[in-house]
């Protein structure tokens, strides 16, 4: 793990009342990978450690062997570009909000941007599919949309991480593929290593290459998405019955969930014997 591209070690941060205990994992250069756990479980915490909006208490995170500790504001948002859950958009056109991902570029007492400031944006509104909206202002778009133009603006950035907390919360099931394809595609294309928290688990499944799960403040497992999705797993972390089996076009593991009315049904029928998971 120690020749990572992206490091997490020994790692704590938290409230008063929750904690993260002992987090390490590593990233490789142009992985994708997930967070994911059951409500309360740390997932949110721990990207708010990574993301330094929570002082680190115990451990470093690393980016090329340089703790993030030691590097200023302004060239941390050169190499790690962040797409928060909740953001405050106010006024700004599409257009306006992109370019604002330039800002860690411009130089001291430069109030206008440049140019090249211009031409990478509107390459990246392009890359994302807002261009086409870029005059109309930001909370006049869909819930898609905007999440289009957060990513349009962290790639502005020029970034070689990217950090997302619930891309495709609240977004039907359209945009949530639309989402997760423009990422995987930018993660292919552009060699971008990509973590994500996401709740959903065959989201997560589908377009990870490994996955991190979190409970009660710890990491569970990790690896693969076939070694951390299987029913004995989630039904332990999640308190949830499943079934598990093999999307036959991807390989990647699909969890079916269990109402309370068909496993009463299941357990109260004496002809059912069949218990494979």
């Amino acid at each position: 793990m120690q020749n990572d591209f992206f490091n997490v070690e020994n790692f704590s941060c938290g409230y008063p009342g929750f904690k993260l205990e002992k987090i390490s994992f590593g990233l490789k250069k142009a992985s994708f990978t997930g967070i994911i756990g059951p409500n309360g479980s740390g997932k949110t915490t721990l990207f708010r450690g990574i993301t330094q909006s929570l002082p680190t208490l115990v451990g470093s995170i690393k980016l090329n062997n340089r703790d993030l500790r030691t590097i200023s504001t302004k060239v941390r948002a050169q190499h790690i570009a962040i797409v928060s859950q909740f953001q405050i958009y106010g006024k700004l056109s599409v257009k306006e909000y992109v370019l604002m991902g330039r800002l860690p570029y411009h130089k001291r007492f430069q109030f206008f941007e440049t140019d090249k400031d211009r031409e990478i944006a509107e390459h990246y509104m392009q890359l994302t599919d807002v261009f086409s909206f870029s005059d109309k202002k930001m909370n006049e778009l869909s819930g898609g949309e905007m999440q289009r133009a957060s990513i349009a603006r962290a790639l502005t950035q020029e970034p070689e991480l990217l950090l997302l907390d619930e891309p495709t919360a609240h977004l039907d099931i359209t945009h949530q593929v639309r989402i997760l394809d423009l990422l995987r595609r930018l993660n292919n294309d552009l060699g971008l290593t990509v973590l994500m928290v996401n709740h959903d688990l065959n989201l997560a499944s589908e377009y990870c290459d490994q996955l991190i799960l979190i409970n009660k403040g710890k990491i569970s497992t990790k690896g693969s998405p076939l070694e951390v999705l299987n029913f004995e797993t989630i039904e332990q972390v999640y308190k949830t019955p499943v079934i598990t089996r093999v999307n036959p076009y991807s390989g990647k593991p699909v969890v079916f969930l269990i109402s309370k009315k068909m496993l009463q049904k299941e357990n109260t029928n004496p002809k059912n014997t069949d218990n494979n998971k």
